[in-house]
């Protein structure tokens, strides 16, 4: 959202981001970018991360703007889903995650969440953009026209320099740490790898992870670092062998573009949009199974001329997702959707 919001305010639009008022933050903010933020008082729900949100006055905010466009991102917000359908106003819904994304009962409450979001809403909305065609074409799946949907992948601002630092003697994974990420067949893939693997980030499976690392006596193998500034996080990227990307779920993997821009191959899983993201730049491996993980990465630890060669269709897959090709694109949709050319309801 603060990318597409930068880009519309450089291009002279008046843009505000209206959203949930985490505590500690102020109510209103005007942003360097350009654009303005409002929070209203909110509720949070910390079953899944991030957290289920119910807001205040949501109806009576938009009202207030009027705005000519309301681009929604987020299903997991009840009290946004009912009162941004109730806007009379022309609306896009960027869809961002997995349907049915989750795993145990949170898959089953997001499966919930998601037909009654497709039977109760998605009618009011004129145009959904999606992060990748994977997602695209299961959105049309669910019943949405064809016509109705597009593919505007999420992006990085700009590729960074060429990687010239030496590898160090580590492999690495970074983003939140939640179920869907697959971590815990990462860890069990460790007992197959004899490589360092820093794992980076927080989330709620913090401590279960830990626990299996105890469980397997991967402590000296598997270090997890928490939360890592961007300065420590950079010089990670810079310096690993390589990225693995064990996800269960994944719509697109924008983690996955930032880690191949730093120059170095990706194991990933082979799962929703991640084939996509990362085309030739990496291992594919099955998702849930630690014996391929562990395999794929033995494999490029053991060839240093496959890394190199990875390393290099890495980088110029990373060139593919910067804003720089996409932005346009995106500026003209939401143009054509104030226009009204997506005026006619779906269904």
């Amino acid at each position: 959202m603060h990318d597409t919001a930068t880009i519309m305010a450089s291009r002279g639009h008046d843009v505000t981001i209206l959203t949930s008022r985490l505590p500690g933050t102020e109510e209103e903010e005007k942003t360097p970018e350009g654009y303005r933020i409002l929070r209203l008082e909110s509720k949070f729900h910390d079953v899944y991360n991030p957290p289920i949100v119910h807001s205040d006055g949501v109806l009576e905010a938009l009202e207030s703007l009027d705005p000519d466009v309301v681009n929604h991102n987020y299903r997991w917000a009840p009290s946004f889903d009912k009162n941004v359908a109730r806007f009379d106003g022309r609306k896009v819904f960027t869809v961002h995650n997995m349907w049915g994304e989750g795993r145990g009962i949170v898959g089953a409450g997001s499966r919930i969440n998601d037909a009654l979001f497709l039977r109760r809403y998605a009618d009011s909305y004129g145009l959904f953009v999606c992060v990748s065609e994977f997602v695209r074409r299961a959105t049309v799946e669910r019943g949405i026209p064809e016509c109705r949907t597009v593919t505007v992948p999420s992006c990085l601002n700009a590729l960074p320099p060429e990687n010239a630092s030496p590898e160090g003697d580590y492999i690495l994974s970074l983003g939140r740490l939640v179920r869907p990420k697959g971590l815990d067949y990462l860890v069990e893939a460790m007992r197959d790898v004899d490589c360092k693997l820093y794992i980076c980030g927080k989330g709620p499976e913090e401590e279960r992870l830990a626990r299996k690392i105890s469980l397997h006596g991967l402590q000296d193998r598997v270090e997890m670092l928490g939360y890592v500034n961007e300065e420590e996080k950079q010089r990670l990227m810079r310096g690993c062998r390589l990225f693995v990307m064990p996800s269960v779920f994944e719509s697109f993997g924008l983690a996955a573009v930032e880690q191949m821009s730093y120059g170095r191959p990706i194991v990933c899983s082979k799962v929703n949009g991640l084939p996509e993201t990362v085309g030739d730049a990496g291992i594919l491996v099955p998702p849930k199974d630690p014996k391929a993980i562990a395999s794929a990465v033995n494999r490029l630890l053991g060839d240093d001329g496959l890394r190199s060669d990875l390393g290099r269709k890495a980088y110029a897959q990373a060139g593919k997702y910067v804003w720089e090709n996409h932005a346009d694109r995106f500026v003209d949709l939401m143009t054509r959707v104030n226009g009204g050319e997506f005026d006619r309801k779906l269904r």
